[in-house]
């Protein structure tokens, strides 16, 4: 035989396998599956994120970002995020670190946390070592000390669950001092 025939045969038999291999799918797999093994990482990210309406929902600055995409978590350093509610800024938050699990549905904000809500009758700021928060349904808590102070109170607690959605706030062991508006 030819060699310039077995070049050509050998050229037909590539094409037709390559050909198989590429509309079969097994190339898109690999890539999708490569690509869940992943761990990501950016450096001064800002984010801006909306709800199902197209409504701004949070905006936040991140000073570096790790996100394992298999694991479904990520480790943020100065975070530094602000929630809006119609609109207008309802809540912000400060963090030295969070760390999200399950596609940020729970995040872990440790290291000199501050979360402030702002509310009509004014700001009302919590100063705690670490917080959890559950973005979806706009809540926070933790069994540490929380330095809480608002307009009318400053007060410590052992601990605090809140709902940002209604304002329903529960302190634990609190001490302090409460100085209505007359």
């Amino acid at each position: 035989m030819d060699t310039r025939v077995l070049s050509i045969v050998a050229v037909v038999v590539a094409a037709i396998s390559g050909g198989y291999y590429y509309y079969s799918g097994k190339a898109k797999k690999l890539d999708i599956g490569s690509a869940k093994n992943m761990t990501y990482s950016a450096q001064g990210v800002h984010l801006t994120q909306t709800d199902d309406q197209g409504n701004l929902y949070i905006r936040a600055e991140v000073r570096q970002l790790e996100q394992d995409m298999q694991q479904k978590t990520s480790k943020l350093d100065q975070l530094n995020a602000s929630m809006y509610k119609d609109g207008k800024v309802d809540a912000t938050f400060f963090a030295k670190q969070a760390n999200g699990y399950d596609d940020n549905r729970k995040v872990i904000l440790s290291g000199d946390v501050v979360a402030t809500k702002l509310a009509p009758q004014g700001k009302i700021e919590f100063q705690t070592d670490e917080l959890t928060g559950y973005p979806k349904t706009r809540e926070i808590e933790t069994d540490h000390q929380v330095v809480v102070q608002s307009p009318q109170a400053e007060f410590v607690s052992k601990g605090l669950k809140a709902n940002l959605n209604n304002g329903q706030y529960e302190f634990f062991n609190i001490r302090g001092k409460y100085a209505p508006k007359s």
